[in-house]
């Protein structure tokens, strides 16, 4: 298998494990959609990180199998590869992508399913699609614009241009930049952090803000009261409102 799942701690890292660079064929993004929805549906999973190993992430789709691939054949596999994505970036809890290496076409728009984004110092990301004569086809052209903003979405999409951590980070691309022997512990501590944290607010606040991106602002506070109300109804909201009162705030242990 080219995708494993491996579970520590309440976090399930998903790997992706293709040498030498990870490139995304079609039996990897089926894979990748199936541990997706595992780990969404798993009750021992309650956070998720995306890893490539200690050298690459993703350097973007397996060229050569497309290059065979006609009109006719994307056309049928065009929806199957963004279902891979869309998956990842549905799971119903916190996901951080630890990023070493090439983040580059394919392996850029999987980090961008993720809700954090944790780079190594020498990572290097891009969408450099246009440089084949194609466009982003895995969600690169939406979530990218949603990220940076159409402006900054275009100048990477166009120029297909590399783009280094330091840049990346001042840009908004990725969240947070460490040594390259760190990104992997520290996007594991980020996770097991929220793991421990109340699963249903965690994927309450993800749909909201989620949702939200999606809509106009009055649908988007339906999303948000809907919830908001609806977890009154949970345990962890007694455990949290309990521990407040009784101990101070940040001490409840969410089961």
């Amino acid at each position: 298998m080219t995708v494993h799942l491996e579970v520590a701690d309440g976090v399930g890292t998903i790997r992706l494990d293709r040498p030498p660079m990870n490139a995304l064929d079609i039996a990897t993004q089926d894979r990748l959609r199936v541990l997706a929805e595992e780990a969404g549906r798993r009750d021992d999973i309650r956070a998720v990180v995306l890893w490539g190993g200690e050298k690459v992430f993703a350097a973007g789709a397996d060229i050569k199998e497309m290059q065979a691939m006609d009109h006719a054949a994307m056309i049928v596999r065009a929806k199957a590869l963004q279902d891979s994505f869309t998956a990842v970036a549905k799971i119903p809890k916190p996901v951080v992508a630890a990023l070493t290496g090439y983040a580059l076409g394919g392996g850029c728009e999987l980090a961008l399913c993720a809700d954090f984004r944790i780079a190594a110092e020498n990572a290097k990301l891009g969408q450099p699609e246009i440089l084949l004569g194609l466009i982003p086809g895995a969600g690169g052209t939406q979530r990218l614009a949603r990220l940076l903003g159409p402006s900054k979405a275009k100048d990477l999409i166009f120029t297909g241009r590399h783009v280094k951590a330091d840049e990346a980070l001042a840009i908004g691309l990725v969240d947070r930049v460490v040594p390259a022997d760190e990104v992997r512990a520290q996007a594991h501590d980020w996770a097991a952090r929220l793991a421990s944290g109340p699963a249903l607010a965690l994927r309450a606040a993800k749909e909201s803000v989620d949702a939200g991106l999606e809509t106009d602002i009055e649908t988007g506070l339906t999303v948000e009261r809907n919830w908001f109300a609806g977890l009154f109804a949970t345990e962890d909201r007694e455990i949290g409102m309990r521990s407040f009162v009784e101990d101070g705030p940040g001490k409840a242990k969410f089961l």
